[in-house]
Protein backbone atom coordinates (compact mmCIF):
# COMPACT_ATOMS: atom_id res chain seq x y z
CA UNK A 1 0.00 0.00 0.00
CA UNK A 2 1.02 3.20 -0.94
CA UNK A 3 1.25 6.58 1.11
CA UNK A 4 -0.88 9.21 -0.03
CA UNK A 5 1.07 12.74 1.19
CA UNK A 6 -2.26 14.85 0.79
CA UNK A 7 -4.76 12.05 2.77
CA UNK A 8 -1.99 12.33 5.82
CA UNK A 9 -2.02 16.02 5.46
CA UNK A 10 -6.05 16.19 5.54
CA UNK A 11 -6.83 13.72 8.33
CA UNK A 12 -3.75 15.90 10.38
CA UNK A 13 -5.23 19.03 9.67
CA UNK A 14 -8.95 18.43 10.00
CA UNK A 15 -8.44 16.28 13.08
CA UNK A 16 -5.88 18.96 14.95
CA UNK A 17 -8.68 21.71 14.14
CA UNK A 18 -11.52 19.53 15.28
CA UNK A 19 -9.33 18.71 18.85
CA UNK A 20 -8.10 22.28 19.80
CA UNK A 21 -11.53 23.26 21.31
CA UNK A 22 -11.86 19.62 22.25
CA UNK A 23 -12.60 18.52 26.10
CA UNK A 24 -9.62 16.36 26.24
CA UNK A 25 -7.44 19.08 25.02
CA UNK A 26 -8.64 20.71 28.42
CA UNK A 27 -8.68 17.70 30.55
CA UNK A 28 -4.62 16.64 29.30
CA UNK A 29 -4.14 20.72 30.45
CA UNK A 30 -5.11 20.41 33.32
CA UNK A 31 -3.88 17.04 34.30
CA UNK A 32 -0.27 18.25 32.80
CA UNK A 33 -0.32 20.87 35.60
CA UNK A 34 -0.50 18.60 38.35
CA UNK A 35 1.12 15.30 37.32
CA UNK A 36 4.32 14.96 35.08
CA UNK A 37 3.43 16.14 31.46
CA UNK A 38 5.78 13.13 29.65
CA UNK A 39 3.91 10.84 31.52
CA UNK A 40 0.23 12.43 30.88
CA UNK A 41 1.73 12.51 27.43
CA UNK A 42 2.13 9.27 27.12
CA UNK A 43 -1.40 7.47 28.47
CA UNK A 44 -3.42 10.07 26.08
CA UNK A 45 -0.97 9.24 23.11
CA UNK A 46 -1.65 5.41 23.68
CA UNK A 47 -5.43 6.35 24.18
CA UNK A 48 -5.71 8.27 21.44
CA UNK A 49 -3.79 5.49 19.32
CA UNK A 50 -6.18 2.80 20.67
CA UNK A 51 -8.74 5.61 19.79
CA UNK A 52 -7.65 5.79 16.02
CA UNK A 53 -7.21 1.99 15.58
CA UNK A 54 -10.54 1.20 16.27
CA UNK A 55 -11.99 4.05 13.98
CA UNK A 56 -9.82 2.56 10.90
CA UNK A 57 -10.86 -0.85 11.95
CA UNK A 58 -14.82 -0.43 13.09
CA UNK A 59 -15.72 2.95 12.07
CA UNK A 60 -19.20 1.98 11.08
CA UNK A 61 -19.63 -0.15 14.41
CA UNK A 62 -18.69 3.30 16.65
CA UNK A 63 -22.79 4.23 16.32
CA UNK A 64 -23.61 0.90 17.76
CA UNK A 65 -22.37 1.92 21.75
CA UNK A 66 -24.45 3.19 23.71
CA UNK A 67 -23.91 6.92 23.50
CA UNK A 68 -25.31 7.76 27.26
CA UNK A 69 -23.28 5.21 29.42
CA UNK A 70 -20.02 6.27 27.74
CA UNK A 71 -20.92 10.61 27.88
CA UNK A 72 -22.15 8.80 31.84
CA UNK A 73 -18.75 7.39 32.32
CA UNK A 74 -16.98 10.10 31.11
CA UNK A 75 -18.90 12.72 33.26
CA UNK A 76 -17.88 10.76 36.11
CA UNK A 77 -14.49 10.74 35.18
CA UNK A 78 -14.39 14.20 35.25
CA UNK A 79 -16.07 14.66 38.15
CA UNK A 80 -13.54 12.06 39.88
CA UNK A 81 -10.91 14.31 38.10
CA UNK A 82 -11.94 17.49 39.57
CA UNK A 83 -12.36 15.98 42.96
CA UNK A 84 -8.54 14.70 43.16
CA UNK A 85 -7.36 18.10 42.07
CA UNK A 86 -9.24 19.73 44.83
CA UNK A 87 -8.37 17.14 47.04
CA UNK A 88 -4.58 17.58 46.07
CA UNK A 89 -5.04 21.73 46.60
CA UNK A 90 -4.20 20.92 50.50
CA UNK A 91 -0.92 18.29 50.38
CA UNK A 92 1.88 20.37 51.31
CA UNK A 93 4.92 19.35 52.68
CA UNK A 94 6.28 20.79 55.63
CA UNK A 95 8.26 23.56 54.12
CA UNK A 96 4.69 24.74 52.16
CA UNK A 97 5.35 23.24 49.08
CA UNK A 98 2.46 21.10 47.38
CA UNK A 99 3.14 17.89 46.14
CA UNK A 100 2.48 16.77 42.55
CA UNK A 101 1.17 13.01 41.44
CA UNK A 102 4.02 11.48 40.66
CA UNK A 103 4.99 7.80 39.41
CA UNK A 104 5.05 6.39 35.89
CA UNK A 105 1.67 4.16 36.19
CA UNK A 106 -0.61 6.21 38.26
CA UNK A 107 -0.35 9.04 35.96
CA UNK A 108 -0.08 7.05 32.87
CA UNK A 109 -3.17 5.13 33.97
CA UNK A 110 -5.20 8.37 34.85
CA UNK A 111 -5.14 10.04 31.87
CA UNK A 112 -5.26 6.83 29.47
CA UNK A 113 -8.56 6.23 31.00
CA UNK A 114 -9.67 9.80 30.91
CA UNK A 115 -9.01 9.89 26.92
CA UNK A 116 -9.95 6.37 26.53
CA UNK A 117 -14.16 7.27 28.03
CA UNK A 118 -14.28 10.68 26.67
CA UNK A 119 -13.08 10.14 23.08
CA UNK A 120 -15.76 7.35 22.61
CA UNK A 121 -18.28 8.54 19.65
CA UNK A 122 -16.06 12.24 19.53
CA UNK A 123 -16.21 14.17 16.31
CA UNK A 124 -12.43 13.17 16.01
CA UNK A 125 -13.24 9.39 16.26
CA UNK A 126 -15.98 10.18 13.71
CA UNK A 127 -14.40 11.85 11.18
CA UNK A 128 -11.07 9.35 11.62
CA UNK A 129 -13.69 6.72 10.27
CA UNK A 130 -15.42 9.06 7.43
CA UNK A 131 -11.64 9.77 6.15
CA UNK A 132 -10.29 5.87 6.72
CA UNK A 133 -13.68 4.85 4.10
CA UNK A 134 -12.79 7.34 1.73
CA UNK A 135 -8.60 8.15 2.26
CA UNK A 136 -8.02 4.62 2.86
CA UNK A 137 -6.88 3.52 6.32
CA UNK A 138 -3.35 3.67 6.87
CA UNK A 139 -2.69 7.24 5.70
CA UNK A 140 -5.71 8.51 7.89
CA UNK A 141 -4.42 6.41 11.01
CA UNK A 142 -0.70 8.38 10.54
CA UNK A 143 -2.84 11.66 9.99
CA UNK A 144 -5.35 11.41 12.63
CA UNK A 145 -2.36 9.76 15.32
CA UNK A 146 -0.27 12.46 14.77
CA UNK A 147 -2.85 15.14 15.24
CA UNK A 148 -4.36 14.08 18.02
CA UNK A 149 -0.66 13.60 19.85
CA UNK A 150 0.44 16.85 18.64
CA UNK A 151 -2.74 18.65 20.64
CA UNK A 152 -1.92 16.58 23.68
CA UNK A 153 1.84 17.97 23.47
CA UNK A 154 0.64 21.72 22.86
CA UNK A 155 -2.01 21.27 25.99
CA UNK A 156 0.68 20.34 28.24
CA UNK A 157 3.31 22.31 27.42
CA UNK A 158 0.57 24.90 27.91
CA UNK A 159 0.21 23.42 31.12
CA UNK A 160 3.81 23.23 32.03
CA UNK A 161 4.02 27.20 31.21
CA UNK A 162 0.99 28.35 33.62
CA UNK A 163 2.03 26.30 36.19
CA UNK A 164 6.05 27.22 36.40
CA UNK A 165 4.40 30.91 36.78
CA UNK A 166 1.23 30.14 38.78
CA UNK A 167 0.86 28.92 42.21
CA UNK A 168 0.03 25.16 42.09
CA UNK A 169 -2.50 25.42 44.64
CA UNK A 170 -4.39 28.16 42.21
CA UNK A 171 -3.56 26.18 39.38
CA UNK A 172 -5.37 22.87 40.64
CA UNK A 173 -8.28 24.73 41.88
CA UNK A 174 -8.39 26.37 38.53
CA UNK A 175 -7.98 22.26 36.97
CA UNK A 176 -10.20 21.40 39.22
CA UNK A 177 -13.08 23.65 38.02
CA UNK A 178 -11.93 22.85 34.12
CA UNK A 179 -12.69 19.22 34.81
CA UNK A 180 -16.42 20.19 36.81
CA UNK A 181 -17.45 21.84 33.75
CA UNK A 182 -16.64 19.13 31.16
CA UNK A 183 -18.65 17.01 33.53
CA UNK A 184 -21.13 19.14 33.62
CA UNK A 185 -20.75 19.90 29.99
CA UNK A 186 -20.76 15.94 29.33
CA UNK A 187 -23.69 15.08 31.76
CA UNK A 188 -25.43 17.90 29.78
CA UNK A 189 -24.39 16.04 25.94
CA UNK A 190 -25.51 13.04 27.17
CA UNK A 191 -29.35 14.54 28.34
CA UNK A 192 -29.97 16.70 25.51
CA UNK A 193 -28.34 14.71 22.74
Amino acid sequence: MTLDPLAILTAFGLIFLAELPDKTMFASLAMGTRMRPLYVWFGTATAFAVHVAIAVGAGSLLGLLPAMVVKLVSAALFAFGAFVLLRGGDDEDEDGASRAVTGFWPVYTTAFMAVFISEWGDLTQITTANLAATNGWLPTAIGSAAALMSVSALALLVGKFIAQRVPLKTVQRIGAACMAVLAIWTLVEAFTG
